[in-house]
């Protein structure tokens, strides 16, 4: 995807027209000047907000941590999208995914199978998306752990949650505040209260 600054849009910039059927997944590398981190759910265009620090820093403490610890098969890889379908391509905040998944440096998704968590970090504009409309999607795509980050005074809250194979759904694991310590997917151990700790 390529992006353009505001700046660079002048009177007779257009936004790009859904197709009758709407976008597929496919679209979304070839549409010119989407801006950074552009989704596809049901095949709609979502345009993401400015970041705020917070969500900033929970992404900068949660990629490192987890890639210090996951099994050497796995990697922890921040804002890639997913190929859920041909009509949806949603953008975690964090995933967990296969080392051999990876083709190259102009790869731009990954697909369900080679993703084992996925976490999103709820922001104001993305409330509903982040605790209903992508959980629900990750689940029947079948991807088996899923966090979601909520601010609570200034810190993470991690909502942990595990999927039933049997119901394709999301099952709630446990809330952690401070630390984060869990035995699956993998051993993971991650001081929340490090989230505005500089070196």
């Amino acid at each position: 995807m390529s992006a353009v600054r505001d700046s660079e849009l002048d009177d007779d910039y257009e936004w790009p027209r859904p197709p009758q059927d709407g976008w597929t997944a496919d679209d979304l590398d070839r549409l010119p000047n989407l801006p950074p981190h552009t989704e596809l759910i049901d095949g709609s265009l979502v345009f993401v907000s400015p970041q705020t620090r917070f969500h900033s820093r929970v992404m900068s403490l949660l990629e490192p941590a987890l890639r210090s610890q996951v099994p050497e098969e796995w990697d922890a890889i921040r804002e890639m999208t997913i190929k859920l379908g041909k009509r949806n391509r949603p953008e975690p905040d964090v995933l967990v995914v296969r080392v051999d998944a990876d083709t190259g440096p102009e790869q731009t998704w990954f697909r369900p199978d080679d993703v084992l968590l996925t976490i999103e970090v709820v922001s104001t504009d993305s409330i509903d998306r982040d605790r209903e409309v992508k959980p629900r999607k990750y689940a029947a795509a079948g991807i088996a752990h899923h966090w979601r980050v909520e601010e609570n005074d200034g810190l993470p809250v991690v909502y942990v949650y595990e999927l039933d194979p049997a119901t394709k759904a999301y099952v709630p694991m446990g809330i952690f505040h401070n630390r984060l310590k869990l035995t699956v997917p993998f051993p993971i151990d991650i001081d929340l209260t490090a989230v505005d700790r500089r070196r």
